[in-house]
């Protein structure tokens, strides 16, 4: 991790990265780095299934009540597209599996 990283909200870097890579008005130069530095930070730029061939759900450092919520939310929402509902299905199943909820 680089010095300014470290002095930010790893959090908010994160954010600001995947905020850039689906933006449309961004160079494809700007999104490779982005990816670049998400893949160095170890966090995921998309859906990556599990060694159980079932999606991946990673909690760590993270509250599991807040995770679970936020894909409950995503299942409720009408602005998710039905694709991105499954996805948050099947981590919110994981999750379950896990004891995380």
């Amino acid at each position: 991790m680089d010095t300014v990283t470290e002095q930010k909200n790893l959090g908010n870097v994160i954010g600001g990265h995947k905020a850039n890579i689906h933006n449309p008005n961004t160079s494809e130069e700007a999104k490779q780095h982005s990816k670049e530095v998400l893949e160095e930070l170890g966090a995921e730029t998309r859906s990556f299934a599990g060694s159980s061939g079932g999606p991946e759900v990673n909690i760590e450092g993270k509250n599991p009540g807040n995770v679970a919520g936020g894909y409950k939310a995503s299942l409720h929402n009408p602005n998710v597209s039905e694709e991105a509902k499954e996805r948050a299905q099947e981590k919110l199943e994981k999750l379950e599996q896990m004891g995380a909820q």
